[in-house]
């Protein structure tokens, strides 16, 4: 079973950057990315069914901290990082 990954990130290098060395790994798989919080939570309301959240604690329109209280709230099963 692959462990499955949104990324959040205003910067888009940084996501690149963790996708590329993610994907290097045959147990992770992409399943999102947003460069910031209000994408990532839509995201999840679109559909997407990650494992894991991995966040930018500083990011527009919706910093890691406050989308993490809504994945929690929202999308039990969605560890955040």
């Amino acid at each position: 079973m692959k462990i499955k990954i949104l990324l959040a990130d205003d910067h888009q290098l940084v996501r690149k950057g963790f996708r590329a060395l993610l994907e290097e790994l045959d147990f992770v798989e992409i399943v999102g990315e947003a460069a910031n919080g209000k994408e990532a939570v839509q995201l999840l309301r679109n559909g997407a069914k990650p494992n894991v959240a991995l966040l930018d604690y500083e990011m527009p329109l919706m910093n890691g901290l406050e989308t993490t209280e809504e994945i929690k709230r929202d999308f039990l099963g969605v560890k955040v990082i």
